[in-house]
Order: structure tokens, then sequence, then C-alpha cells
């Protein structure tokens, strides 16, 4: 009885082994077959990637701040 427990986690762990090491595997594989991709098209993506996040965090400061004034709330600093 108290074997059970202990083999439905060793097949557990024995299927999540085999599933990451495919999936590793495949995406390796694929990156190699997508080697000729420019890396400069990857870097101004994450730039853009990256100024949209710091844009809506900003505007989502200056909405939250806009808000809590319109609420009436003292937002100062003393």
């Amino acid at each position: 009885m108290n074997s059970i427990p202990i083999s439905f986690i060793i097949f557990k762990v024995l299927v999540l082994s085999v599933g990451m090491y495919l999936a590793v595997k495949w995406h390796y594989d694929r990156g190699q077959k997508d080697k000729n991709q420019k890396t400069a098209a990857v870097v101004l993506t994450s730039i853009k990637v990256g100024a949209a996040f710091v844009a809506s965090a900003f505007l989502m400061l200056f909405l939250t701040f806009e808000f809590c004034n319109r609420m009436g709330l003292d937002l100062t600093m003393r």
C-alpha cells in the first residue's frame, strides 16, 4: 500500500524529465535552424517592448495620482 505513492512519484518524475529533455532539445534544434535571424531585429524589438512597458508604467502612475487627486486624497509629502 505504501509503495503506490512512491511508484507514482517515480513515474511522474520520469515523465516530466523526458518531457523537459524533449522540450529543450526541440527548442535548441529550432534555434539552430533559425540562426539566420538578424540580431538587430531582436534588439530593436526588445527596445520597443521595453519602451512600451516604461511608457505604460508612467501612464499608470500619472492616472493613479490624477484619480487620487480627483477623489480628494492628500498626496503631498511632508
